[in-house]
């Protein structure tokens, strides 16, 4: 016993000696800021309604929205410009809006007067099963971890659209995003919040995922980030090289320009990129193969479109989120949103349980269209809007997510039934949503009338590909272990993944490209800012300044999809003026600061149907910035 005693004092002896030492070690190390870039952040800061005659660029952030701006000003076309804003915002914000995650986007063709959508979801490997992740023990897919990882989406995107609408070389597309990488940009308020680890956070960040660490820390994971320090990109500007130069070889061969962008793609999905993430994949125990990355392919897709009024709104598929936004305004339609006045306890109460209907339906019937039948024109049909509006309880809060309905009554061809009504959130965990910091936007419109609505995402939550710069993001965890579940896992199959591209037309012509970050906030959003403009008469940036609202009161679409029945969050200023009301009607009230970036950070192009003009909007909420010429 004796000895055991002296065992544990030298022991104990040793570790406070070892923690002091390290602690005068940790004294010395470089802390500091490195060198710093002088520049005007716009986070958290007003500003006046972007105007413009001839084109114009909104997006995450100011080098992307110039990155555009300066592919027009040569003359390139909005597809064009919008490829070059991506892969700048793949740079200066990384950390949620990574290359090469995921790009849904919808492109309007003034010449054609089409709207086009094209799939920005990759799909799980084929490994990928719900029987695998239960054999490891997993309820849901896991995050911080490779199973998390869906295959990526966004280089098959840029060459599909640069294919179609384009006339550049994605070597002179990517050079500002190169230019930026290796020369670095400051670090800004919105990269701070979402790198803001304390010590112990780092140290464990460095240990679990030490490239990623390496990328985002510089390798000093004692030393934090400071605003406005100059930040590279150096491994992501070597990957966009190759993949330039894969492309310049086989022009020099002779290609032409559509086999010069297959090269390019090539380069990635079947070539050395591709090798570098299997062989990762195999090294830490992944699912991805080299079949799988051979075989991924995105394809053109006919949008999904509702009605509001005058106006048609236009989304992505059912791969995506996106069909909430025109489900929730059909739902809207009927009633009398002007009378109740802007922001008012009885505004907030009507859009909250339009978004919850509309939200309980995603729930119950959203999926990828390849392997999940959806009623989709039942969804979307105005009588089916109808018959959801009955379901609202005027002046009191449902109290929990409520059913969904059944749409297959109002198909054109009735071919199929709902389940039985029930409560699709009783597995969830009740708890506080687990929100990602993920996502980012851009929108472009160009002189001939072109326009581009992106929601490009993506974060390093999992292992980065060690020297590439790539991050393959945790998307994998939108799926669910549920087979009953219409996101549930397989093989080949995209999950309904939150980002989404939204368009707007009045009378039959273009009116607005619109979009945000933001998880399960991003229709909220969008929603809110569209009924600013269309039913309070706002212009763009009047509208994303607007306090806003959102509802908790559905299983989070992330991984472990944590559920908190009846919450919504209010922004301070809306909780002082509506929270009181709110409250009486039964909801259960979070509080957020004002201009709170977990609210989303709408961007929106607006072209006046009076003027012909463009205004632009910029949300203050992050670095989101327009510009218009």
């Amino acid at each position: 016993m004796h000895l055991i005693l002296r065992i544990l004092k030298i022991s104990g002896i040793i570790i406070v000696g070892a923690v002091a030492v390290l602690g005068i070690v940790y004294l010395f190390l470089p802390k500091g800021p490195r060198e710093r870039i002088p520049f005007d952040d716009p986070y958290h800061t007003e500003r006046p309604a972007a105007t413009g005659e001839q084109y114009m660029a909104a997006a995450g952030n100011p080098w992307a929205a110039r990155a555009a701006m300066d592919v027009m000003d040569r003359g390139g076309n909005a597809v064009e410009a919008a490829v070059a804003a991506l892969l700048v915002l793949n740079v200066t914000y990384g950390e949620v809006a990574s290359f090469p995650g995921v790009a849904p986007i919808l492109i309007f063709d003034s010449a054609s007067g089409k709207v086009e959508s094209y799939t920005g979801a990759g799909t799980a490997p084929a490994a990928a099963t719900i029987e695998f992740f239960r054999s490891k023990g997993y309820k849901t897919v896991p995050k911080l971890s490779i199973l998390a990882q869906l295959l990526p989406a966004s280089p098959d995107v840029i060459v599909a659209v640069l294919q179609r609408y384009g006339s550049r070389s994605f070597s002179e597309l990517c050079a500002p995003a190169i230019r930026l990488a290796e020369e670095g940009f400051p670090v800004h308020r919105m990269m701070l919040r979402n790198l803001n680890l304390n010590i112990f956070e780092r140290l464990a960040f460095r240990i679990l995922m030490p490239y990623n660490a390496q990328v985002y820390l510089g390798g000093q994971w004692w030393r934090t980030l400071h605003h406005g320090e100059r930040f590279r990109r150096v491994d992501l500007a070597r990957t966009f090289r190759a993949m330039a130069e894969a492309e310049r070889d086989a022009l020099s061969k002779g290609a032409t320009r559509e086999d010069g962008l297959k090269a390019v793609r090539d380069y990635f999905y079947k070539g050395p990129i591709a090798e570098s993430i299997v062989e990762f994949h195999k090294k830490a125990k992944g699912l991805f193969t080299r079949e799988d990355l051979a075989n991924y392919r995105g394809y053109w897709e006919k949008p999904l479109s509702g009605r509001f009024k005058s106006y048609t709104i236009y989304s992505n598929d059912t791969w995506c989120q996106g069909a909430v936004v025109p489900l929730t305004l059909q739902i809207l339609e009927g009633i009398d949103l002007k009378r109740m006045s802007h922001n008012s306890p009885e505004y907030i109460h009507t859009v909250l349980q339009a978004i919850e209907l509309a939200m309980a339906d995603r729930e119950r019937y959203m999926g990828d269209p390849k392997f999940v039948k959806v009623p989709i024109r039942g969804l979307l049909s105005p009588e089916y809007a109808t018959e959801r509006r009955r379901m609202m309880t005027p002046g009191k809060a449902f109290g929990k997510m409520p059913p969904y309905g059944n749409p297959w009554l109002f198909e054109s061809t009735n071919t199929g039934t709902a389940a039985p009504l029930q409560d699709l959130a009783m597995n969830a965990e009740e708890n506080g949503n687990d929100y990602g910091k993920d996502t980012s936007y851009l929108c472009v419109v160009d002189k001939q009338g072109n326009a581009v609505s992106l929601t490009p995402s993506d974060f390093p939550q999992s292992p980065m590909v060690p020297g590439t710069g790539l991050t393959l993001g945790i998307r994998m965890t939108q799926f669910r272990l549920d087979p009953a579940h219409p996101s549930s896992l397989a093989p080949g199959k995209r999950p309904t993944i939150t980002p989404n591209a939204g368009m707007v037309f009045k009378d039959g012509k273009f009116f607005m490209a619109i979009g945000t970050p933001g998880g399960d906030m991003q229709t909220q959003a969008v929603v809110q800012a569209f009924l600013n403009i269309v039913i309070f008469g706002m212009n763009p940036q009047e509208a994303v300044n607007q306090p806003r609202f959102r509802s908790l009161n559905w299983p989070d679409s992330f991984s472990p999809h944590t559920y908190s029945p009846g919450t919504i969050e209010l922004e301070r200023k809306l909780s002082v003026a509506a929270g009181d009301a709110l409250k009486k009607m039964g909801y259960r009230i979070k509080v957020k600061d004002d201009w709170e970036y977990s609210f989303s950070a709408v961007c929106a192009i607006m072209r006046d149907p009076a003027t012909g003009k463009l205004i632009g909007g910029a949300d203050p909420r992050e670095e989101s910035w327009a510009i218009g010429k």
